[in-house]
């Protein structure tokens, strides 16, 4: 991953608060479009922005509000007309889409953030009951029949994305890039799946609320968040040796904030992201952050795992959605077989 200096961040930060003085007018409202699990974490980040911006600007009192849905509903409501100033998904392609299908934002995006335009990322981990009563350890458990699945479609979400290009990474890596063994195991971890939702708290609700399944799959930082949640004592989080690096990208809508006036806020919210404060409070919703220190401070909270890109294992996302997720690809193709 791109690394860039905190400090440099840090002072952009405030740079894009300062350069927009009182000479131009402000919305009081940002709506940030995020994904269907990120309500708590922006609960906890939105007060702090507030409160500096007001500070800064006591004239305009701003609210930031929140839309969550699959990332990729999210995605398309804004291409549907959803004025979001800002979007924070779990996917790169469900940011990019804004530029190819609304032309919403510029081609270079990624270039306008340090580290990808990812405040900080996460992997994929396995959320277990008590006493680990399948023994789960690694991909390779969640392909034995006796083991039923919980994670989100892959087709609506971010999150059941990357678990689907986790298992896959990880399997073809174990066998040399022998595909057609990839896509055997690939068959049996799609069979074990108990039910699809739409996003990833749906899934959560099967899992917890519905008892289904013995394995739910998200992202590491969710599943320590819903052991948290629902009791600790009740369940066991495994992160698997080998795993996918999740990045979550930001970025503010251009062509709606220019409509809305909210240009200025929109890139201060975003930087703010990067700033100490903010990646402490990301990490303690167990999300990964690229600031050396505050990773350093709360390594006892990340397993070591051993993280490949999907750019790695799969060359690129425009390949990922036209080889897997393209209607007729091998996500429905592996779907169809494991029905026969």
């Amino acid at each position: 991953m791109k690394k860039n200096s905190l400090k440099k961040t840090a002072l952009a930060s405030l740079a894009t608060l300062s350069l927009f003085g009182s000479s131009q007018l402000y919305a009081a409202e940002l709506l940030n479009s995020s994904y269907d699990i990120a309500r708590e974490l922006f609960v906890a980040l939105n007060p702090d922005f507030e409160k500096q911006w007001n500070e800064a600007h006591p004239d305009d009192k701003l609210t930031i509000k929140q839309s969550h849905a699959g990332s990729s509903k999210q995605a398309l409501a804004i291409l549907q007309g959803l004025k979001a100033d800002v979007v924070t998904y779990n996917q790169v392609t469900d940011v990019q889409i804004l530029h190819d299908k609304g032309n919403l934002i510029p081609a270079d995006w990624q270039a306008r953030l340090p580290n990808n335009s990812s405040p900080y990322y996460s992997t994929m981990a396995f959320l277990v009951r008590k006493g680990n009563p399948k023994g789960i350890k690694t991909w390779d458990d969640l392909v034995r029949e006796d083991v039923k699945l919980i994670f989100p479609n892959p087709k609506t979400s971010g999150n059941g994305r990357y678990t689907y290009l986790a298992a896959w990474g990880a399997f073809n890596q174990e066998n040399g890039g022998d595909t057609n063994k990839t896509r055997q195991q690939m068959k049996q971890f799609l069979k074990n799946v108990e039910v699809f939702d739409t996003g990833g708290r749906g899934a959560t609700t099967s899992f917890i609320e519905r008892d289904l399944g013995d394995v739910l799959i998200s992202f590491e930082s969710e599943v320590n968040n819903i052991r948290s949640q629902y009791g600790e004592s009740d369940y066991e989080v495994i992160v698997p040796p080998v795993d996918i690096l999740a990045e979550f990208p930001v970025s503010w809508v251009d062509k709606n904030v220019q409509k809305n006036g909210t240009e200025a806020v929109a890139k201060a919210y975003l930087n703010y992201l990067y700033s100490p404060k903010a990646q402490e409070t990301i990490t303690s919703f167990n999300y990964r952050v690229n600031d050396k220190a505050v990773m350093e401070a709360n390594k006892s909270k990340f397993p070591e795992t051993k993280l490949f890109t999907v750019e790695s294992q799969f060359e690129s996302w425009p390949k990922v959605m036209d080889i897997h997720f393209s209607t007729g690809g091998e996500f429905d193709e592996l779907m169809a077989q494991g029905r026969r």
